[in-house]
């Protein structure tokens, strides 16, 4: 059955899938990446890591390739619009269709990395942030 509620809901149903079967919800493989993710970061000092996690927001928070490749090329097809008219004008094939066709493609896939990178750099975001309000109250218990 196809479900449009996302990959979120996917994953419920994946952990509910395996319970059902008897199994704990930690043996699933993504659960365990995340398990091994903490697990490096709480090994690394406090100071290093907040300086990771300025990194991580910086690269989190920069625009990227991406979006201005998905967003420039139009502009330039736009700004350049007679000169690109002429030349397929004198195509009689269609070769502007392979380059549609090619430049669709480029984008999706780029726009998929680039969520997914986005969102990996969300998880490791979060993972740093508790460890370091974990520590911070911690440290504040101690005095």
């Amino acid at each position: 059955m196809v479900s449009f509620r996302g990959d979120a809901h996917k994953f419920y149903l994946k952990i509910k899938n395996k319970v059902g079967k008897g199994l704990e919800p930690e043996q699933v493989k993504e659960l365990q990446e995340l398990k091994e993710i903490r697990h490096f970061y709480k090994s690394i000092d406090t100071d290093t890591l907040g300086n990771i996690h300025f990194w991580i927001l910086k690269e989190k928070n920069g625009s990227g390739l991406i979006p201005i490749l998905v967003t420039a090329v139009p502009w330039v097809l736009f700004i350049f619009g007679n000169q690109v008219q002429e030349f397929f004008e004198n195509d009689q094939g269609y070769l502007w269709l392979v380059f549609v066709f090619i430049y669709l493609i480029a984008v999706t896939i780029s726009v998929s990395i680039h969520f997914r990178e986005q969102s990996w750099a969300t998880v490791h975001s979060r993972i740093i942030e508790d460890l370091l309000k974990k520590r911070q109250e911690e440290k504040e218990n101690d005095e």
